[in-house]
């Protein structure tokens, strides 16, 4: 069980990059609303885990797993980079 986790994690970690990268595509050519966009994320991460098959040998729940988490990472990556000047409330 803990060498299955570190696969997804690791998996994780590859899709994360590329659902970035579709992530920040998609924005950049469909108009979308803020709070939207994590939403969007994980369902991008979703379907690349989906697809990732080929490249894994976990079965198909693991890799939704590490689909959902790359697609709500990808969405954490983008805000850590943005400058966000002020104070939270």
């Amino acid at each position: 069980m803990n060498d299955m986790m570190a696969q997804v994690m690791v998996f994780a970690s590859v899709l994360a990059a590329a659902v970035f990268a579709i992530l920040q595509t998609v924005k950049a050519i469909v108009s979308v609303p803020k709070n939207l966009v994590p939403i969007i994320g994980l369902i991008i991460g979703l379907l690349a885990g989906w697809l990732g098959y080929p490249f894994t040998d976990l079965d198909l729940v693991p890799r939704l797993w590490a689909g959902a988490f790359a697609g709500l990472s990808s969405t954490g990556i983008f805000e850590l980079g943005k400058n966000n000047p002020g104070h939270t409330k």
